[in-house]
This record gives C-alpha cells, structure tokens and sequence, in this order.
C-alpha cells in the first residue's frame, strides 16, 4: 500500500572532541572531531504533495529557500528525476544555533524521510553524497552513532557504540554564528587542541574515563560564548566527569557515569538556564517511525 505520509526522528549531536587541524583550499578548516548522537530528536513529517512546502510551527526558523529541509528536498528530487513534491513539517526540539546540529537533522530527515515516501531505495552512500551537497554536518546526522569524522566532515569512521553515559546539555539564552566563531579561531587560534585518536582507542577500549580525558573542542576560547565556563563549572559540581562546548557553540554539557548525577545536574542548572537536556548517546541516524493500527499486535 502506498503511504501518503512518513514521520522521521532524527537525533541531535555533540562533539565529544573537535580540533582544527589545518586550512583547505578554498580556506575551508579541516577538523577532526568525534561525534555522537543522542536521544533529542528533531521530528519531522512528509506528506505526499505536488508542491513543496514547509512550516515550522513555533519555531523562530524561517523556512525560506536557504532551509536545509528545502535544500534536502531539491538535491533529492533533482537527483531521482521523480516530478513529485511535499509538504514538510518540523518539529523542532533542538536548540537552534547550539553547535548540535538540529539544522542537519533536518535535512537528513527529510532525505531519509522521501526515501521512504517515494520508494527511491536510494543507498546511504548516495543519501550522504547528497547530504554532502547541503552542509558539513549532513553526512554525519544521516549515519548516526558515534563517529571519528574529519576533513570537511565527509570523511566518517563508524566507530564502536559509546560506553554507558548520560549528557546534560545546557543551552543558554542567546546562540553562536559558526562562520563567527572559524572567523575568530583563524585570529587567536586556541590553546585546545584534543586527540582525537586517543579517544577513538578510548571508545573502541569501552573506557568512560579516557573517553573523558581526551575530550576538548579547541573552538570554545574563541567562540564568544561568554557562559562556557559558569556551565562547565556547574556540572562538575554536580557530577560530571568532564564537561565541553559542542561544535561551535552555544551549548555545553557534561558527560556522567550516573544517571542519579546527570538527573540532579539537570535539576540544579534548570535554576539558571530554560533549556537543560538530559540526553544519552544512541545508535543509528534518523528513522522512520511506524505508526501502528488500532487493535494490532505489538
């Protein structure tokens, strides 16, 4: 039977480790980064349509040409030829200019999303190509899990599934430009520079700590973001065994061996901050949800 509507949740990231490691040609950064994502889920729904549309519903996003979700779309609909189009909805639960990439999700939703509406049975490695296409974080968001990712972002390494941890995610009142935030970095530089490959061996080891240990992101002195150290300070208070600034800001979060902590740390920051998350890394990138019939089996 032909659906006439998907929905698809797609998962937030942090950096678990973000370094700047050199210039490209066209003065793109290379990074190398570790990346993982967790259970805050941006939920989109696809319907069937011969235009294309998208709404935002209480979100301050504008959903004009330059979206990733209508970028998505386009790259998918020109790359299978279908004369087809949608009706998109986002409902978005991400923090908007955080640094854990709900912009991404989107996009990567709605590719995965009209794959599955439309039958394409587009391979992940053309979805990520197109994903490619449409921004650095793209690839990643599709993949899902926890990742080595360097260069652009294009180059990703699947990597073993966390060790057993919870985040809490401290988003603060105001959001970071991350073309401001490269632009300030290619000034001061940072004394932050984490290694990644000990973390990878510390994820493949399943060692929490040394995960922990090698944890660093070098964008955080130049990010603007002027509560980094207030949060990061609250959280170890309360448990954390370290804490960071994600991507290129504005959130921070902390990543706990105890739930207990991580629920308690959730509990002190909301004091200061609106928007505190308690969050765990999960497998995989977006999925189409199932909806089930009345009266069906389980």
């Amino acid at each position: 039977m032909m659906r006439d509507r998907v929905t698809v949740l797609a998962p937030a990231k942090l950096n678990l480790a973000l370094d700047v490691v050199g210039i490209l040609p066209g003065g793109y950064h290379a990074l190398d980064m570790t990346m993982q994502a967790i259970s805050l889920y941006e939920r989109v729904v696809i319907r069937r349509s011969p235009y294309l549309d998208l709404t935002l519903p209480g979100s301050n996003v504008k959903p004009g040409p330059g979206n990733t979700a209508i970028k998505a779309a386009l790259a998918f609909f020109h790359y299978t030829g279908l004369l087809a189009g949608a009706d998109i909805t986002i409902y978005k639960n991400v923090p908007v200019r955080a640094g854990m990439a709900g912009g991404s999700a989107d996009a990567a939703a709605v590719l995965v999303g009209l794959n599955e509406l439309y039958g394409a049975r587009l391979s992940m490695s053309e979805l990520c190509a197109l994903g490619a296409g449409i921004g650095a974080d793209v690839p990643f968001a599709l993949m899902g899990g926890t990742c080595r990712v360097q260069g652009l972002g294009d180059l990703i390494k699947a990597l073993p599934p966390m060790p057993e941890c919870w985040f809490t995610v401290v988003m603060p009142d105001y959001g970071v430009s991350t073309p401001e935030a490269f632009a300030a970095y290619d000034k001061v530089g940072s004394s932050v520079h984490p290694d990644c490959a000990a973390q990878e061996a510390a994820i493949r080891a399943g060692d929490l700590d040394a995960v922990c240990a090698a944890a660093g992101n070098a964008l955080e002195e130049c990010s603007g973001a002027k509560d980094n150290e207030a949060i990061k300070a609250a959280l170890r208070e309360n448990g954390a065994v370290t804490a960071l600034m994600t991507g290129s800001g504005a959130a921070v979060f902390g990543i706990f061996d105890n739930e207990n902590a991580a629920r308690s740390a959730v509990a002190a920051l909301k004091n200061g901050y609106k928007q505190v998350y308690l969050c765990k890394p999960t497998h995989g990138g977006p999925r189409v949800t199932v909806r089930r019939l009345f009266g069906a089996k389980k």
